[in-house]
């Protein structure tokens, strides 16, 4: 069978870049490889001016191709960029429009952090859902009303294009594009090394800035510890309010405020986690698993393992464990 080549994958800087953005793209798709050691990304990183580009932070990054690689990008990357013209007016000067026209009209689209400036100034985002970082969204917002901007996601997949919310969620999209291109086995892979989870729960909105601090007694963490204690019980919206001794709507506000999901999302990802940890370090049949986490039957297990990371029980066990059991 002929080996496939690398995708190509290239990440425009634009000064003043945000190096810690910068590093995200080369770091965790240069560490993904095929069965036989071989990579499945070639990542380069250019400039406008195939000169340093400078960072936030007073030091220069040197790119490692020419802005022509651009022509030749399956993806293109934007990293987080402090640049005045789309984050000030949703204006790009002619050399940043030049080098993004200058990529194939079939090339995928990625953002990480305020690099959505630049991909819905140049009009990529228009009439796709898209995130930033949460501190920067009403200014997107205000910027590109033709973007649908959700700034409680940690990012987006609107097909051939992708975002990310602030800094770290780069990460995070890049393990979900490894993960989209080449399975769940190759992004845990890549998880492992850079010693980062393969998935986070939850969204931006647990990070958010709040200058009216919650009260002490209204917070939902300990329903949240009793319930992953209890995944196997009926874990209803009422019966979680009613343990925290607040009403159901005030519950679910708190709730959505403190980890970005509403309580049901938040108890559907909490119980197949639990499922994924039973098939990674038991040997129990997979009725049983579904039974523990809270899941019903088997079937229902199948159902959310396979709509969550696109494999069957025995298929994610074998990734773990070399060995099925169902």
């Amino acid at each position: 069978m002929p080996t496939r080549d690398p995708h190509r994958v290239v990440v425009l800087a634009l000064a003043p870049v945000i190096g810690y953005d910068l590093t995200i793209p080369p770091q965790v798709l240069g560490e993904a490889h095929d069965a036989d050691g071989r990579p499945l990304y070639d990542v380069q990183v250019v400039t406008v001016d195939d000169a340093p580009v400078a960072t936030s932070r007073g030091y220069a990054i040197a790119p490692s191709a020419g802005v022509a690689a651009l022509a030749t990008a399956q993806t293109v990357v934007v990293p987080g960029t402090m640049i005045a013209g789309p984050r000030r007016d949703g204006t790009l000067s002619d050399d940043i429009r030049a080098a993004i026209a200058s990529a194939p009209p079939d090339a995928r689209w990625m953002s990480i952090c305020t690099g959505a400036f630049v991909l819905a100034a140049a009009g990529i985002l228009d009439g796709h859902r898209a995130t930033t970082h949460w501190k920067y969204a009403d200014d997107f917002r205000r910027l590109y009303p033709a973007v649908a901007v959700d700034e409680d996601v940690l990012f987006t997949d609107d097909g051939r294009v992708l975002t990310s919310a602030g800094l770290s969620a780069g990460v995070d999209l890049c393990l979900h594009l490894v993960r989209t291109d080449h399975g769940t086995a190759a992004a845990n892979a890549v998880a492992r090394h850079m010693v980062v989870p393969p998935w986070r729960d939850g969204g931006q909105a647990q990070f958010i800035e709040r200058h009216v601090p919650r009260c002490s007694d209204e917070a939902t963490g300990a329903v949240r510890d009793w319930a992953q204690a209890h995944l196997d019980q009926r874990l209803d919206v009422a019966t979680m309010a009613r343990r925290a001794a607040m009403s159901t709507r005030t519950f679910t506000r708190r709730f959505r405020e403190e980890t970005g999901q509403s309580p049901g999302a938040w108890v559907a990802q909490q119980r197949l986690r639990h499922a994924q940890h039973l098939l990674e370090a038991t040997d129990l049949p997979i009725d049983q698993v579904a039974a523990r986490a809270g899941l019903g039957t088997g079937t229902s297990l199948r159902q959310h393992l396979r709509a969550s990371v696109g494999v069957s029980p025995s298929a994610y066990r074998r990734t773990f464990r070399g060995a099925a059991d169902a």
